[in-house]
């Protein structure tokens, strides 16, 4: 039983260690500038909405 709770005790420390660490870089990514995905360039993906496409259209 001892080694039971030995083992959960190292979990729990390891977790909130874990927890601390992943709270202060989520805490610095929101006080980051955020970008625009407006703003960025967006590439046609479709054949269709490509005009220099050398696909041709299926029966």
């Amino acid at each position: 039983m001892i080694i039971f709770l030995g083992i959960l005790g190292a979990l729990l420390f390891i977790n909130g260690i874990l927890l601390v660490f992943s709270v202060n870089g989520a805490k610095e990514s929101l006080l980051k500038p955020v970008n625009r995905f407006t703003e960025t360039k967006v590439t046609k993906l479709l054949p269709s909405e490509n005009s220099s496409s050398k696909l041709k259209k299926a029966v």
